[in-house]
């Protein structure tokens, strides 16, 4: 019969899954892991939210704040900074090989990833394809990651792919714990985002 194969064929893929995410983090901290499973599963199948807020960048040469608004439907992201470093309004849109920024009395200007605008046109090398996931309290399942857990089993700090992480407060919306203060240390690049208002969404396959 096709039935038993199926499910050793199954139970293989998931064995194989579940392998592949836990080798790639190293957990330490106070936290119980099986909760931080519980809750990395949940709040990783939230594909789409809304935030507003305000954020703060201290770089070599320019340091100042603005707002922040982050619309994300899936792959597809909607990111607009008002005020910061004097450049006035920027906004960051696309997925991911496409991707368009366009700065206040700039210009228009396209790449392939989100990461070569900012560098190129902003001289910020910020992995914004890692902040989709550490916006949410997750490393980023495509790289290796330390990670320190607080008591109540979420991210208290993040170590990845050079960059540093602290996770300062969360905040509870429609069941789901989401960071509200975060701090990010990166070389020549400090952030720091306060989200006011959190809107997730689980938008499904």
């Amino acid at each position: 019969m096709r039935v038993p194969h199926l499910l050793v064929a199954g139970l293989l893929v998931v064995l194989t899954g579940c392998a592949g995410l836990t080798s790639r983090e190293s957990v330490q901290g106070q936290g119980d892991p099986a909760q931080w499973k519980s809750h990395k599963q949940q709040t990783a199948a939230l594909d789409a939210w809304q935030i507003s807020g305000k954020v703060g960048i201290r770089a070599p040469k320019d340091s100042g704040s603005g707002t922040l608004f982050w619309l994300q439907r899936k792959d597809y992201f909607d990111i607009r900074l008002s005020g910061p470093l004097g450049r006035g309004a920027a906004r960051l849109t696309g997925h991911s090989g496409a991707v368009t920024l366009e700065v206040a009395n700039q210009g228009r200007y396209q790449a392939d990833s989100p990461e070569a605008l900012l560098e190129e046109q902003l001289g910020w090398r910020l992995p914004v394809s890692h902040l989709i996931w550490w916006v949410r309290g997750l490393p980023a399942p495509d790289s290796k990651s330390q990670l320190t857990l607080d008591t109540d089993s979420r991210l208290a700090h993040l170590e990845q792919d050079g960059w540093q992480v602290e996770y300062l407060s969360y905040a509870e919306q429609n069941g789901y714990w989401l960071p509200e203060r975060l701090k990010l240390h990166g070389q020549d690049l400090d952030v720091t985002l306060v989200v006011k208002d959190w809107q997730p969404r689980q938008l499904g396959q």
